[in-house]
């Protein structure tokens, strides 16, 4: 009798469907990005997905972030994305924890635990201490860089960090690997130089007035997210 991976398993072959189910991923970030990273991993057949965000859904998410609608703004993002994927497959096993990944909180999360690490988060320091602790623990990761302020999703590509070019988060990323002798990260980068936003966002009311305001759409970081899940399911079936 078919099941909901009826269809992946022609591509995969039911002995990777089989093994996919007993990996375990972790999504850091739950964003436009990350969110449909997560959900596409659980789509794939993935059994054991872990998902950390320390925010809440908020009204300007709607544009571009999967778990986002008006009926969950307000509510944590790693609730509303556990309650998804359960949904979708009732079988996965998620952990939801609702954590901002900081090099204050790194020490609260054991990442040796993870067959795979996806950075999908958005400050530089957080995402230097992800891929240095998972470095020394030979965890696989794949980091996403800039997908703000982007307008074409098809300039998404994947690249080792030191191959990259135009993304001023990769360029930053790159200067702070290097001094830190990381020889090598698996990248999610657009090439498309980022776009002048057409206005001032100053006068908008954020919770964070902290954060930087960046412009965003419906296509691109879901494009960098769906990039991020087809790594990370070839990258265990091959390993």
């Amino acid at each position: 009798m078919p099941d909901q991976f009826s269809r992946t398993a022609l591509l995969f072959g039911q002995e990777n469907i089989n093994k996919l189910k007993n990996r375990r991923v972790a999504v850091f970030g739950i964003g436009g990005v990350g969110g449909h990273c997560a959900e596409a991993l659980c789509r794939s057949g993935l059994g054991n997905i872990d998902v950390f965000d320390g925010d809440t859904v908020d009204i300007t998410n709607i544009n571009r972030q999967i778990i986002a609608t008006h009926s969950t703004v307000g509510r944590d993002k790693v609730v509303v994305m556990r309650e998804r994927l359960t949904d979708i497959n009732p079988g996965v096993v998620i952990t939801a924890r609702k954590l901002f990944y900081l090099p204050e909180t790194a020490s609260d999360v054991d990442l040796s635990v993870y067959d795979y690490i996806v950075d999908a988060i958005d400050t530089i320091t957080a995402k230097l201490e992800l891929v240095c602790r998972a470095s020394v623990l030979d965890v696989p990761v794949i980091s996403s860089m800039g997908a703000a302020n982007k307008l074409d999703p098809a300039m998404f590509e994947v690249a080792d960090i030191y191959d990259t070019s135009v993304c001023p988060v990769a360029r930053i990323m790159r200067g702070e690997l290097r001094k830190r002798g990381i020889e090598s990260l698996k990248v999610v980068y657009s090439k498309e130089a980022p776009q002048k936003q057409e206005y001032d966002p100053s006068h908008l009311q954020f919770p964070d007035p902290s954060r930087p305001i960046l412009a965003s759409t419906s296509f691109t970081p879901p494009a960098a997210g769906l990039l991020l899940a087809s790594e990370v399911v070839k990258d265990l079936l091959s390993g």
